[in-house]
């Protein structure tokens, strides 16, 4: 009886294997101004930083997840950061002026006229260079798939493409930059949720759960520019695992080929 119950006996319950996607904030585009005595547009914001793969989650530990938050207008600050368990999206930059004078933090995404280095690991790509002349236009902001376009003197840039992700069954893109704002032509939205530049009124935001950048404004009137989109945290795992034992956050749950989809726009945890 004791050989047949210790035959009975079920080992360790497994890891479970889960793909991720992690969309930080996007950041904001700059404001129209006068700096330094130079009248320039701003640039687009950078998209928030994208991230996706696989982590091996083990079953009964609470995993953080945090939705990092667009970047508000007129504040100039960079996107929220957004997190599942050990993954960490950076929130995307903030469009600048230029990149010798203006403002050069740098996110996941860059907004433009930033042209340095994006995170490490890479998150997205750099934004493009505001118009050299005066009054200059702005620079587009970079997206998760491509960088932001330079802007000429009277044109903005165009925000650079987000990236397209499957995870929910369903090709959604991700991370597009905000446009440059211009005198005569403004930057348009990159895919994925950027938002477009402006010449007049309030540059477009960039959407919501999908941390695109802001657009950025014209410096000639007064303009507002758009702010940076929220981002968003999905996973996916194979059904055979089960559900999880615990959310918090209120979290939407779907079944897509063979897979649980777990989404949350607002943070929370999970427990396996």
């Amino acid at each position: 009886m004791l050989n047949n119950l210790a035959a009975m006996t079920v080992g360790p319950v497994s890891d479970v294997p889960v793909t991720y996607l992690v969309v930080a904030g996007g950041g904001a585009g700059f404001y129209a101004s006068t700096y330094l005595s130079v009248t320039r547009s701003g640039g687009g914001g950078g998209a928030g930083g994208l991230l996706t793969g696989t982590l091996s989650c083990a079953r009964g530990v609470p995993l953080t997840v945090t939705v990092g938050l667009g970047a508000a207008r007129n504040q100039y600050l960079t996107g929220g950061s957004s997190v599942f368990s050990s993954i960490t999206a950076t929130g995307g930059g903030n469009g600048s002026y230029n990149a010798p004078i203006g403002n050069t933090t740098q996110g996941g995404s860059n907004g433009g006229g930033d042209t340095g280095a994006t995170s490490s690991p890479t998150q997205g790509n750099t934004g493009g260079a505001n118009g050299g002349s005066t009054p200059s236009s702005g620079g587009g902001g970079g997206g998760a798939g491509a960088a932001g376009s330079a802007a000429s003197q009277t044109v903005g840039g165009n925000g650079g493409n987000g990236s397209a992700s499957s995870i929910t069954g369903t090709s959604i893109t991700y991370a597009g930059g905000g446009g440059g704002g211009a005198t005569t032509t403004a930057g348009s939205a990159g895919s994925g949720g950027g938002g477009a530049g402006a010449t007049s009124g309030v540059a477009t935001a960039g959407t919501i759960n999908r941390g695109g950048g802001g657009g950025g404004t014209n410096a000639t009137v007064s303009t507002s520019q758009g702010a940076g989109g929220s981002g968003i945290v999905i996973i996916s795992y194979a059904t055979s695992y089960g559900l999880a034992t615990s959310t918090t956050g209120s979290p939407s749950q779907t079944t897509s080929g063979g897979n649980y989809i777990y989404q949350w726009t607002g943070s929370g945890s999970i427990t396996f």
